[in-house]
């Protein structure tokens, strides 16, 4: 039991939010290379801005984060956020008036 506490914790989750700008060619290139980045990295696309990634430990998460800021666009507005798997747990989406509990494991966030 203790095992299965410590690891909600230490397992970690790396959002990342973004606005860029796609009014220009070059702009909408950039933030093409920049999604493709993302989902090279192993994130899964939340919504069309927001991208999700499960990382076994704050480490691990260092390391993707490191990635993603190397891949940002010269322009545009960029959030990183990190929670812990028991934050992550907490997440409550709605669809209309139904609630849909998170996803039970990492592989089944694509299907989401």
């Amino acid at each position: 039991m203790s095992e299965l506490r410590l690891n909600a914790y230490r397992i970690m989750w790396l959002f990342v939010f973004f606005d860029l700008p796609t009014n220009t060619k070059a702009e909408r290139r950039h933030a093409t290379q920049f999604r493709k980045a993302l989902e090279k990295d192993g994130f899964t696309m939340m919504q069309f801005s927001v991208y999700v990634r499960h990382c076994p430990s704050k480490e691990n998460l260092e390391v993707h984060l490191r990635r993603v800021r190397r891949s940002m666009p010269p322009a545009g507005f960029t959030t990183l956020l990190s929670v812990t798997d028991r934050q992550y747990a907490e997440i409550r989406n709605f669809w209309g008036k139904t609630e849909r509990s998170r996803p039970e494991t990492p592989q089944q966030l694509e299907f989401f």
